[in-house]
């Protein structure tokens, strides 16, 4: 669990959320902008919350770990994924793979635009 420290307050969330939220927050931030995401939260008596917080340029977002913390960890593996499937969550850049030449099926290489085979 994670303690997550925003305007002088302290909320405790999951750790991929937290996460999440730190990158989140980052990426907008890069971007010179702000926006306003909900994320769920426990409460000091354990009660699942929702909190809203504005993300972005100008807002700070600390995660620590939650030192006091000594309950079982909640299922907030779809907050993360929310997050995570934000327009603006950092995506990992697409690697170009280099073919291989597969000996075995030289069917593998059936180029339509030269109406036959090639050889690599």
């Amino acid at each position: 669990m994670r303690s997550v420290t925003y305007a002088g307050e302290t909320v405790t969330t999951t750790d991929d959320v937290a996460e999440a939220l730190v990158q989140l927050t980052a990426s907008i931030a890069a971007d010179g902008q702000a926006e306003a995401v909900s994320i769920p939260i426990v409460t000091a008596t354990g009660e699942t919350e929702q909190a809203e917080l504005v993300i972005g340029v100008g807002n700070d977002v600390l995660s620590a770990p939650a030192r006091d913390w000594a309950g079982d960890e909640p299922d907030f593996e779809w907050a993360a994924e929310e997050l995570r499937q934000h327009k603006r969550f950092p995506q990992a850049p697409a690697i170009a793979h280099e073919q291989t030449v597969d000996s075995d099926n030289p069917d593998a290489f059936w180029d339509p635009d030269l109406d036959g085979f090639t050889r690599a």
